[in-house]
């Protein structure tokens, strides 16, 4: 009976929203109102009516004054549930929806950001399977994070988020739709192995010299050598004057990573060819540059150049 109702419950759930003028996507922020919010009641709430059906005929039968006050006190209170549990969404606003990254086949975090003018309590939104509860002091906007399932690269639209309570009692559950308008990028998935990228930072002219803090070596003197950086001890057990070097050569990787030298493979291959080769420059903290077709990114390191790597690369045709 119960697996039932909860089939009746969903099937109502999917159908109801389609019935109405809010099954195009919204522009945020979105603020709920009376005429997109339904309520059912609940299994408990099913039950709880038949039990005060059964003690209603039991008191009327039997002249009962008590039982009928209890009876009328507790419908009286379900009946109030409800209304508590519509209030709790009615005035309910979705004002920014902020995205995370991730790689396609993994979650995705988004955080979103209600607010409210007064008190809520329990309430529950949920996409994609994944659920979060929260509340909200009427003062503060407050941000929910939940987990949104990818599957391919690119833009993927946002799917609609269902908010619902059934705070107080448990009788009633209160729910609603929002579609927002929004959508997020999803990054390219890496191969898992392949060749390595050409990276001519062994070539001699990407090595250059650089002065550090520490002593690298000694050598001889040369005209115009600051004298603080003679060596005197080590000058006193040679002919000639011995200075402190203190410049040390530096790599700089200068990694081309370029969508024409992989000729021969599709699209995709080339894709998570040219994610792989971006993911390791990353790791090893190297200059690395990347052309597209209809898009070139100059050389550069760190984590905004490596989202724009990202980002370019999950969004090509």
């Amino acid at each position: 009976m119960r697996g039932l109702l909860q089939r009746l419950q969903r099937q109502a759930e999917r159908r109801l929203p389609a019935l109405t003028r809010y099954r195009r996507r919204e522009g945020l922020p979105i603020e709920l109102h009376r005429r997109r919010i339904y309520i059912v009641p609940s299994a408990f709430g099913l039950a709880f009516s038949v039990l005060l059906m059964v003690m209603l005929v039991g008191a009327l039968n039997y002249a009962n004054n008590a039982a009928l006050l209890l009876t009328c006190l507790l419908g009286a209170a379900s009946a109030a549930s409800m209304l508590v549990a519509f209030r709790s969404l009615d005035g309910l606003r979705l004002s920014h929806i902020q995205a995370g990254h991730a790689i396609a086949g993994e979650p995705m975090e988004l955080t979103l950001t209600f607010d409210s003018r007064r008190l809520r309590q329990a309430i529950r939104v949920d996409l994609d399977g994944d659920t979060a509860a929260f509340l909200l002091d009427g003062h503060d906007a407050t941000r929910v994070k939940l987990a949104l399932p990818t599957q391919m690269r690119g833009w993927q639209p946002l799917p609609r988020l269902r908010l619902w309570s059934s705070w107080p009692l448990g009788l009633f559950r209160a729910w609603s739709w929002l579609h927002p308008d929004q959508a997020v990028l999803v990054w390219p998935r890496a191969e898992a192995s392949g060749p390595a990228p050409r990276a001519p930072a062994e070539d001699a002219r990407h090595m250059r010299l650089h002065r550090g803090d520490e002593l690298a070596a000694l050598r001889d003197y040369r005209v115009g050598d600051p004298q603080r950086h003679i060596a005197w001890k080590a000058s006193a057990r040679h002919d000639n004057l011995m200075v402190k070097d203190f410049e040390q050569p530096q790599s700089q990787p200068q990694w081309q990573l370029d969508w024409r030298q992989l000729g021969g493979m599709d699209n995709e291959s080339r894709i998570a060819r040219l994610a792989r080769w971006v993911n390791e420059a990353q790791a090893q903290r190297g200059n690395y540059s990347l052309w597209l077709p209809g898009e070139e990114i100059a050389s550069g390191n760190g984590p905004l150049h490596y989202a724009r790597c990202m980002n370019a690369l999950a969004q090509l045709p």
